[in-house]
């Protein structure tokens, strides 16, 4: 088979003229986390227990030292609960966040938070840690495991 040099130009010619495409940079997977927590304290802080909920698969585990292994729909009750008797209980970081990745899957996160409130008339705060495991879906980032304890 014989290619002519015009057959051969015709052929390039695409390739050579082709602008470069830009592909938006990902974000480190500790930003990501990082601004998935925040939204996570957005939520609760404004006691929005369903944009809370959006942020946790359906099939959630949620291990809690002092109160057993709950479920998606037990820990959406609590939280609505939580919100009706504590007007204004805040979630807050405390410290430094570790992210890691989990290949194939999404990303473990490992931090603590304190949680103030007024109980009968002062501020009650306490601190305790968390292991989250975010899982990479689809329609975004979702709690798919939760260890808290230190309660």
């Amino acid at each position: 088979m014989r290619i002519s040099v015009v057959t051969l130009a015709v052929w390039s010619w695409p390739a050579l003229n082709a602008r470069p495409t830009t592909v938006a940079p990902q974000r480190p997977l500790q930003t990501e986390i990082s601004g998935m927590d925040d939204s996570l304290s957005a939520a609760f802080n404004a006691h929005n227990a369903n944009a809370l909920m959006s942020l946790f698969a359906p099939d959630l585990e949620f291990y809690h030292d002092t109160q057993g292994l709950q479920n998606y729909q037990t820990v959406s009750a609590g939280f609505r609960s939580l919100f009706a008797s504590n007007s204004d209980i805040r979630r807050e970081r405390v410290g430094a966040l570790q992210v890691y990745p989990v290949r194939g899957y999404g990303a473990i996160e490992i931090g603590a938070h304190r949680f103030c409130h007024t109980e009968g008339g002062r501020r009650d705060c306490g601190s305790f840690k968390f292991v989250q495991l975010w899982r990479r879906e689809i329609s975004g980032w979702k709690i798919a495991r939760v260890v808290s304890y230190g309660h």
